[in-house]
């Protein structure tokens, strides 16, 4: 999938370089915004606006809650931390209405680009999850009218509560650098398969640009739950003007560490649980952080060509079952 960022994206960037040049403001208070309070993701296709509130409406038949802030230009370096809490809603004493896991983002909706994941997280078998984000480098995007998404791949309704906030907190010792500029750069819906396992976008550097990194987000599935693309990896390859830059397997052993956020997962007849299982990229229960690639030397100032490839995705059978890579890119510059 082709984006270009156009007017809007170029001038977008521009405004943002403006901000970074203009007379120093006085440093703000750490302060919280919310985003979502006690919002309810399900799948209801009869009504999807079943949930919805003062705090978000629903999409996709309920499967993403919108919404959207007002935010004034930032004072100074802030950190930005997102906080998010997403908790199983109980169906009776014993079982929860969505007890697998599940995966899930926050993402920013800006004009003329493609959307930022804030976060990626996968949802546990029906216990809690609380994480806390370092969103940084989306900080000059956090201006103006801002719309958020997040989302819940669920089957089920009601099925998760979500709650999440943004925490600025200002800096003054030189230790938080937020990029100059920021632009959602990939976000294909569906993801990669193997039918179509690239995904492109064009990309405006602005002059004075020195350094430039992006932040990116991959996690591989399968449709029934078993081997490719979930437990055995792929190449995830990075390419700027149909030059390889960089090259990468996700992989994930530690998931042990998250068992005890996962109540309901199973326990096999050889004493393993499905909680545990070393997956492409990520684990019941928790984020999947970003990879931070350094493509200063490749994403010079001018228009560029990005592309994502992910090899030997597994092929649709005659059961329609397939592998399928959710991935995201931003793009920041310094």
């Amino acid at each position: 999938m082709r984006r270009n960022l156009g007017t809007a994206g170029i001038l977008l960037l521009m405004l943002t370089l403006a901000i970074g040049c203009g007379e120093p403001v006085e440093q703000p208070a750490a302060h919280t915004v919310g985003l979502y309070k006690n919002v309810t993701v399900h799948f209801t296709p009869d009504d999807s606006t079943a949930f919805d509130s003062p705090f978000a409406s629903a999409r996709d038949k309920g499967r993403i809650m919108s919404t959207f802030h007002e935010f004034p230009v930032l004072g100074g370096p802030e950190r930005v931390t997102l906080k998010l809490t997403v908790s199983p809603i109980r169906k009776d004493i014993r079982n929860m209405h969505d007890r697998w896991d599940r995966a899930g983002w926050v993402r920013l909706i800006k004009p003329g680009m493609a959307p930022v994941e804030l976060c990626r997280f996968m949802t546990a078998y029906g216990g809690e999850i609380t994480h806390e984000v370092d969103i940084t480098r989306a900080a000059p995007l956090l201006a103006g009218h801002c719309e958020f998404e997040v989302f819940i791949d669920t089957w089920v309704s009601p099925a998760w509560t979500v709650n999440a906030e943004l925490i600025f907190t200002p800096d003054d010792s030189g230790v938080v650098n937020p990029p100059r500029w920021s632009l959602g750069a990939l976000f294909p819906d569906g993801g990669l398969t193997a039918e179509k396992p690239e995904a492109t976008a064009t990309i405006m550097v602005p002059e004075r640009t020195r350094w430039v990194e992006m932040a990116a987000i991959t996690t591989g599935h399968c449709t029934d739950g078993t081997d490719a693309d979930e437990f055995i990896t792929k190449d995830n390859v990075i390419l700027v003007d149909g030059h390889e830059v960089y090259r990468w397997r996700p992989w994930r052993d530690d998931c042990r560490d998250f068992r005890d956020v996962n109540p309901y997962c199973a326990k096999w007849a050889d004493g393993s649980w499905s909680s545990d299982y070393s997956r492409s990229g990520w684990c019941p229960g928790d984020v999947a952080e970003p990879v931070f690639i350094d493509l200063s030397g490749a994403l010079t100032p001018g228009q560029h060509t990005v592309t994502w490839r992910v090899e030997d995705i597994r092929p649709r059978d005659d059961k329609d079952q397939h592998g399928y890579w959710r991935i995201s890119a931003s793009v920041s510059g310094w």
